[in-house]
């Protein structure tokens, strides 16, 4: 599935409603593992900071919702950590920032597992409702496939670029600091420009066939259930 029309589509109201269902559970189950992971790592600037909570009032940032919601694409607030009170601040920096995407990747796994669910039973009865609960978790699974990918992308501010940071020498990583803001301007042509299209629209695709291959069984046993 191409990343970029599942991200651009708002044909119907389960779109929608997967979108809102990102912003009120997703984005704040993104940041609440970055502040799970940051305290687990020694770290409790998130929690002090009252962030290490699922309320999405504590995370949301209006206009990345507002984005979020009109395209596709948004985010929440950061959650604000200190690698300076982590017991190992190189690795506490990298399992940190890897938290958020992996919580999308799981989040897009459970969409998939409910997708597989509710497959065969669309097909059997094929009822429209069934059909727009199907849309909905395809909606719910590709939007946090493409969040997944997106944070991981190692350029400022991005969730990647921390983790290229604590992993590159001193050197390269201080430069890659040193010329963030840059480095997010470019980031910013780059997604405007269209180019991020491909390779995200690939790997997309690569893990979303993954998944399939993975809850398969699923869909054959409710088939066997349901006779």
């Amino acid at each position: 599935m191409n990343f970029l029309s599942s991200i651009f589509n708002i044909s119907d109201p389960y779109t929608i409603l997967a979108r809102i269902a990102i912003i009120l559970l997703i984005l704040p189950l993104h940041e609440f593992a970055h502040g799970w992971m940051a305290k687990h790592c020694g770290d409790d600037t998130a929690e002090a900071a009252g962030r290490l909570t699922f309320n999405p009032f504590a995370h949301v940032d209006p206009f990345g919702a507002v984005l979020l919601l009109l395209t596709g694409f948004g985010w929440a607030k950061p959650v604000p950590i200190n690698p300076a009170r982590m017991n190992h601040p190189r690795s506490g920096v990298v399992w940190t920032s890897l938290a958020g995407p992996i919580s999308n990747l799981i989040a897009a796994l459970v969409g998939m597992i409910c997708l597989q669910i509710v497959w065969p039973f669309y097909w059997t009865y094929g009822t429209g409702i069934l059909l727009g609960i199907y849309d909905f978790f395809l909606s719910f699974v590709t939007i946090n496939i493409g969040l997944a990918l997106f944070n991981l992308i190692p350029i400022p501010p991005l969730d990647g670029s921390k983790v290229l940071i604590s992993l590159l020498p001193y050197r390269q990583s201080n430069w890659l600091q040193r010329n963030s803001q840059w480095l997010s301007i470019i980031l910013l042509l780059l997604v405007f420009l269209g180019a991020l299209s491909t390779p995200l629209s690939w790997l997309s695709t690569k893990i979303l066939d993954l998944f399939i291959y993975a809850t398969n069984w699923i869909d054959k046993l409710v088939w066997m259930v349901i006779g």
